[in-house]
């Protein structure tokens, strides 16, 4: 009895160093993968682009992007205008559009294709935003690049790549200091065409106005009047001649 007590305390400590070396030796844990990627916290965490995704959310065109983004493997790109570019729009130009007007609006600025600054020069222009996916707004976007310098040209706004706010070969946001406005909605619109003349109706021969009718009934009542004299200056004469 004495002697098994050490023998089962070694067993113990044995236990113990065997289980402490095999937790030991165990590889650590992968880290837990990254979310899904985010537009609207991208943007947030960048500063600067409240106004942006305060459209971007009533437009639902930021969950549009998240979908696009987390499902494809295209990639996409974002021209994201900061706050100075809105707060240097004339007064009401976002109010005077539609839902559907400032959805396509935002629209203009995502091309749905993920594209680094070295690939601007290689794009062929006009550049297909997902506005221009809809049969109704199909808007040429014009980009042309010099070295780093990306300049974009809408037909009314002329602007450039001031910075890169985002980019990990899958999705990429530019900063723009100006809204990128589409031509086909702040464009000088034709003038109206003129209404067609009316044509008038054309009178059969039968057809007489309501003037041509008084002018007939006053006619024939001069002529009436006229054979009263002729007729009372005959009776008179006639007397006279009688007598």
């Amino acid at each position: 009895m004495i002697m098994m007590k050490p023998l089962f305390y070694l067993s113990l400590i044995i236990l113990f160093f065997i289980h402490f070396s095999t937790t030991v030796a165990q590889p650590a844990a992968a880290p837990a993968p990254s979310g899904p990627t985010n537009v609207t916290k991208i943007l947030e965490k960048a500063g600067q682009f409240s106004l942006l995704i305060r459209l971007m959310k009533a437009t639902a065109v930021a969950d549009q992007i998240d979908h696009q983004l987390n499902d494809t493997n295209n990639g996409m790109t974002l021209f994201a205008p900061s706050d100075n570019a809105f707060n240097s729009l004339s007064t009401g130009t976002l109010n005077s559009l539609s839902d559907e007007q400032k959805m396509a609006l935002v629209q203009f600025h995502v091309i749905p294709t993920y594209i680094s600054l070295s690939q601007f020069q290689t794009l062929s222009n006009p550049i297909s935003t997902n506005a221009g996916d809809s049969s109704r707004y199909k808007y040429p976007l014009n980009v042309t690049s010099y070295g780093n310098s990306v300049n974009i040209s809408t037909g009314i706004t002329n602007t450039s790549v001031s910075g890169t706010v985002y980019t990990d070969g899958q999705f990429a946001v530019y900063q723009v200091d100006q809204v990128l406005l589409p031509w086909d909605l702040f464009g000088a619109k034709p003038p109206a065409p003129a209404p067609a003349p009316a044509n008038p109706k054309k009178k059969k021969a039968d057809d007489v106005d309501d003037t041509t009718l008084a002018a007939s009934g006053d006619l024939s009542i001069k002529v009436a009047m006229q054979n009263v004299v002729l007729f009372g200056l005959a009776m008179v004469a006639a007397t006279m001649f009688s007598l």
